[in-house]
């Protein structure tokens, strides 16, 4: 999954503002104790941190 798609799902879920807060605040455990962009940043792959938004955010089946 490319960044942008990734972004674009975040936006769409989330909302545009609210999608970066939560990217840059909210910790997960999946995520090794990381924010969405400290995963990225470390080199998590975004298709990976993707399914772990939508585990932890109990994100419909038909937006994942």
């Amino acid at each position: 999954m490319r960044l942008t798609v990734f972004w674009e799902r975040m936006a769409e879920h989330f909302g545009a503002g609210y999608a970066e807060t939560f990217a840059r605040d909210h910790v997960m455990s999946e995520l090794d104790g990381r924010t969405v962009q400290e995963a990225l940043a470390t080199g998590w792959d975004a298709k990976d941190v993707w399914r772990v938004v939508c585990q932890v955010m109990d994100v419909p089946g038909e937006r994942r």
